[in-house]
């Protein structure tokens, strides 16, 4: 299996599915190591080689156990503490949903939070998986003194409940 390959599997077990290898999610969202590289039919060089070479440090590798830093859909508390975001956040979307964000703001959807980014590249890397990326400036700084609070991820990737209309400034 390739690396990207065991990568995806890798997101897909610990972010979406985590019941298929009979793991249950603890704080902060470790499992054990050992049941992982036993599903995925994996080794733990393999496993080393994937969360190091991920672009997007999608992932913490501990002694024994593992998790994704973000982008869950199923339950799990990421033990993640309120942080006061920078003024500006991008996020990096395809023009399709450019209708449905101007009047409904940015939705978790499946996931447990709305993912940002604290630089217009990064916005620009995620929005570019559909096609030509569009890039809009959230008025982070604005919403924060508003009472919404932000997390930032292991892996710098910001995360909010929800961006309504409001704080969503020009495309960037």
């Amino acid at each position: 299996m390739t690396d990207h390959a065991l990568s995806r599997r890798l997101s897909y077990l610990l972010r979406h599915a985590p019941h298929e290898a009979g793991l249950s999610l603890a704080p902060g969202g470790w499992v054990p190591l050992a049941p992982v590289l036993a599903h995925l039919q994996a080794t733990r060089a393999d496993i080393e080689r994937v969360v190091a070479g991920s672009d997007k440090q999608r992932f913490s590798l501990r002694e024994h156990s593992i998790r994704a830093n973000q982008g869950h859909s199923v339950p799990v508390d990421l033990e993640l503490s309120p942080v006061t975001p920078p003024d500006l956040l991008y996020h990096g979307t395809h023009p399709r949903a450019l209708a449905a964000i101007r009047a409904e703001g940015l939705r978790p959807m499946q996931r447990h939070h709305v993912h940002l980014s604290p630089d217009l590249d990064t916005a620009r890397r995620v929005g570019a998986r559909r096609g030509q990326p569009v890039i809009l400036t959230i008025r982070a700084g604005e919403m924060h003194a508003a009472g919404h609070p932000f997390f930032v991820s292991e892996n710098g990737v910001w995360l909010v409940g929800a961006v309504p209309p409001g704080f969503i400034g020009q495309d960037a």
